[in-house]
């Protein structure tokens, strides 16, 4: 039924006899950069590289401060600490997002509760976020409180899924109505643009992830965005186990973390973002031969949402119903194109399934339907954006 579909995708990546998902881009000066951190001998957090790959990255992005961590997750349990989340508390996210968005509330024995999310953006909802917060929330002494468990919520951690923005500044003001802190999980969004500020600098805190599978990868690794230095400072502090300034000796002032990036990965870190511009440029050019080859077969392809500027992170189809997302599936991997289906909602797994949630049938809608096609920008065609 999809011959065609993977008639094109192998013309996109010719030579390949397996297509990936998405494989990391390294070129430019990843090997010089590697080698000259492992001749510097400088290759655990300290060192030149790691400072330097923050700097690239805040100006990137415009953040006042970037605090680089081991991964994205870390630098998401070290965000909700920075935000004042304790164990007792809850905090409202989306059920269409990665597990690492939800584990990292439960590092701090905090209590996810699930909002649904748009069909448009894939991101929360404002409309529902606000509804559950009219609803079943009070606001006393300037805390928000659960009336149905009398725990108090915290925090809302909003996900850019795909690298597509979502309505931020709404989900801003409502939480901003309700006392409550925003976090972005921007794990997937480097280079993504909402209203022209990037992603993960609207809220009080947000995180970045270059993972292997991310628009630009240091292998393994993450990074807090603030513009709140008293944060900024805390977030460093804590990510080097507390330890404090002192000629040789070791003293801790509180419980910290072993999760500072080591100077290696900033090092292919440094390398990657002199390649983004060009990574995103070639993503772009490929998302639009995607949409133009799916509208001549009438199935929907997603484009980044009204006021946003997408890094089509992973870029992706929406079919007719799930019967039809698998036969996609199965037909697309049995020629070694590794599709992939969105993740499986936070509230059908078993370790989630307690949690409160709304009404979640756009994100059921979504994950039905949606597929995620090969991204990678590896051996794609350089050729003029149309």
């Amino acid at each position: 039924m999809f011959e065609d579909s993977i008639a094109f995708i192998k013309s996109e990546y010719q030579g390949k006899d397996s297509i990936p998902l998405h494989e990391p881009f390294l070129s430019g000066n990843a090997k010089n950069y590697v080698n000259e951190c492992i001749e510097s001998s400088h290759v655990s957090s300290v060192g030149s590289f790691v400072n330097r790959f923050e700097n690239m990255v805040a100006k990137y992005t415009n953040a006042t401060y970037a605090i680089a961590t081991i991964n994205g997750t870390a630098a998401l349990h070290l965000a909700l600490i920075l935000a004042g989340v304790n164990k007792g508390d809850e905090v409202i996210t989306q059920p269409l997002t990665y597990v690492a968005t939800v584990n990292a509330i439960s590092y701090i024995g905090a209590q996810p509760i699930f909002i649904d999310v748009e069909k448009t953006t894939l991101g929360l909802s404002p409309e529902k976020l606000e509804h559950f917060l009219k609803t079943q929330t009070t606001v006393k002494n300037g805390c928000c409180f659960n009336k149905t468990t009398g725990k108090q919520i915290k925090a809302v951690v909003p996900m850019h899924t795909l690298g597509f923005p979502s309505r931020i500044n709404d989900i801003l003001d409502v939480c901003q109505s309700y006392q409550l802190k925003v976090i972005e999980d921007a794990a997937e969004s480097l280079g993504s643009f909402y209203k022209d500020q990037h992603t993960g600098t609207f809220g009080l805190l947000g995180v970045l992830s270059f993972n292997g599978n991310k628009t630009i990868t240091t292998g393994g690794g993450g990074i807090i965005l603030t513009n709140d230095k008293a944060i900024a400072l805390k977030a460093k502090h804590l990510s080097t186990n507390a330890k404090k300034e002192d000629s040789w000796g070791y003293v801790h002032d509180s419980i910290g973390y072993n999760y500072r990036m080591p100077a290696l990965n900033a090092a292919l870190g440094c390398a990657q973002m002199e390649e983004l511009n060009n990574i995103l440029l070639q993503k772009r050019r490929l998302a639009q031969r995607y949409a133009q080859f799916f509208k001549s077969k009438s199935i929907d392809f997603i484009k980044e949402p009204k006021d946003s500027h997408s890094n089509y992170w992973l870029n992706a189809i929406c079919l007719e119903n799930i019967e039809q997302r698998d036969l996609f599936l199965s037909e697309t991997n049995s020629e070694n194109i590794k599709t992939r289906p969105l993740w499986q909602l936070m509230n059908h797994l078993d370790i989630y399934t307690t949690a409160q949630q709304g009404n979640l049938e756009n994100a059921i809608w979504l994950q039905e339907r949606i597929v995620n096609l090969p991204s990678s920008v590896v051996n794609v065609k350089n050729e003029a954006a149309e």
